[in-house]
């Protein structure tokens, strides 16, 4: 699977598993700050996603992970019934998991 990725590619894989199980976490209960950092983990994730999936014009997948980067925004929060964030939590979590398939820049040398 990570074969013709660089560093970058690898770290960029890891860091989507890791937004996706922080999301799939959330689903518990946690203190309000948990929250906050996971909104700066999601946004900053797939603001990345947004960039790197432009870069290799994949335009479904700018789409999918622009509108996440906003609906994540921790800055300005877009606040929702705990019942409408599970949903949302779960839906992302899927689709990070799934862009791992999807969207990976290669090496330049490969």
């Amino acid at each position: 699977m990570f074969k013709g990725l660089n560093h970058i590619g690898v770290n960029f894989v890891v860091a989507r598993i890791v937004a996706a199980a922080l999301l799939f976490w959330a689903l518990d209960r946690h203190p309000y700050d948990y929250y906050t950092i996971l909104r700066f983990v999601v946004c900053g994730v797939t603001a990345y996603g947004f960039y790197q999936s432009l870069e290799i014009k994949k335009s479904f997948w700018s789409w999918i992970f622009g509108i996440t980067a906003l609906v994540f925004n921790p800055f300005i929060p877009i606040h929702l019934s705990r019942d409408s964030w599970a949903v949302i939590d779960i839906i992302v979590g899927i689709l990070l998991i799934a862009s791992i398939f999807f969207v990976n820049k290669q090496r330049e040398d490969s």
